[in-house]
């Protein structure tokens, strides 16, 4: 081979390993990317919320009447037996002392009504003195008139004014009766009543258990006061409270599984009502929130009661919708459009953009309607710089 033709061999040489750099060079990247498969399969969406455990039916014993309570030795847990166990015993009470002040008011008060009772005797005496006076004058009035000496109206004035001091004279002796009775009132404000009294038991009206004392220490109560709250631990009922717009989708009997609770496992359950009427509450950030009570049964309400009390917090997950074949992709694999969604399709080692149909979702899973196959694969979580086309590759496991 002459010398000019094996310098252009290696030539030809030199541009093709110079070309091999540049296209190893400029060839675009495959991004690695996570991928999951649209499978068919059951789903359900749920409304979740934490709720709390509570004694289906709770009594409060009141007190019967004002009075000291003795302290009640009765412990939260104990058994009472309806009509039979004492919660709790009432005394009488002791009087109010009497300041210095009070005091002054009231001696004040018994030396008035003394005074009143001594004007009124003085009243009464007038009185009869005034009735012996008039029956004197009609007495001459009626001799006179038997002689002829006096006129008919003359006589008729005289037993007038007898009927007139009569009824004086009586006045003045209910005067009298009325200021004794205000002074022994007076008096009566400066004694010390003693504390003579039977001790009143409150006996339990239903069988059950002590789950709260409202009044523990010896202390005096009116009337009405609550003493202590009853009830069956082991009738127990979820209560949660629900945003209302989410309240509207729940229907009595719908199924709930209660989860968080401290056990292994999920308790069964179903919902029993949702309450008519909704409150405000206000939520960690501030925000008033128009909420519902939603009341769940148990469906083995013995077996939550062994390890759950009354008041118990755990998390309710209340079934709105379920089906047991669709189609379903996880939610991080779907993205907006505009204003549609998408996902990422990948076959032979691409990505291509298809949009999609979708359902019901919840926090895991999304209904397919349309624009997928069950068992195709879709990027989980695309970044935003997968473009239609671009070459991906699968994250190995782990």
């Amino acid at each position: 081979m002459t010398r000019p033709r094996w310098k252009h061999v290696r030539m030809a040489g030199v541009a093709l390993v110079v070309g091999a750099i540049l296209a190893v060079a400029l060839w675009p990247d495959s991004t690695t990317v996570d991928l999951a498969q649209a499978v068919r399969g059951p789903m359900e969406v749920t409304l979740d919320e934490d709720g709390a455990t509570r004694v289906r039916e709770r009594f409060v014993v009141s007190a019967p009447v004002a009075g000291r309570l003795q302290r009640i030795e009765l412990e939260p847990g104990e058994a009472v037996v309806k009509g039979r166990t004492v919660v709790a015993r009432l005394a009488p009470a002791a009087p109010p002392l009497l300041d210095p002040r009070v005091r002054g008011e009231y001696d004040a008060a018994v030396a008035a009504a003394t005074a009143g009772t001594d004007q009124a005797r003085a009243e009464r005496d007038r009185a009869a003195a005034v009735l012996d006076r008039a029956r004197a004058a009609l007495r001459r009035q009626q001799a006179l008139s038997e002689a002829g000496a006096v006129s008919r109206d003359d006589l008729e004035a005289a037993q007038s004014a007898v009927a007139t001091s009569e009824e004086a004279l009586r006045a003045a002796s209910m005067g009298v009766t009325r200021a004794e009775q205000e002074a022994r009132l007076a008096r009566a404000r400066l004694q010390t009543p003693t504390t003579i009294g039977r001790i009143v038991d409150v006996v339990a009206p239903v069988n059950g258990t002590v789950l709260r004392r409202l009044r523990e220490s010896e202390t005096v109560v009116p009337a009405g006061e609550g003493l202590v709250e009853l009830g069956d631990p082991n009738q127990l009922e979820v209560v949660a409270d629900l945003l209302s717009t989410d309240a509207v989708q729940i229907t009595p009997g719908s199924q709930v599984r209660v989860e968080q609770w401290g056990g292994s496992h999920p308790l069964a359950g179903k919902v029993r009502r949702v309450e008519p009427s909704g409150f405000v509450k206000v939520s960690a950030l501030g925000v008033e929130e128009r909420r519902v009570n939603v009341i769940i049964d148990l469906h083995d309400p013995s077996a939550a009661t062994r390890a759950l009390g009354d008041g118990y917090r755990v998390e309710v997950r209340i079934v709105v919708w379920r089906a047991d074949d669709v189609l379903k992709l996880p939610v991080g694999s779907l993205f907006r459009r505009g204003s549609d969604w998408a996902v990422f399709a990948v076959a032979g080692g691409r990505a291509t953009l298809r949009p999609v149909t979708v359902g019901h979702r919840n926090n895991d899973e999304v209904e397919i309607l349309g624009g997928l196959s069950a068992g195709e694969s879709v990027v989980l979580h695309p970044p935003d710089t997968l473009t239609t086309g671009a070459r991906v590759v699968p994250r190995p496991p782990g």
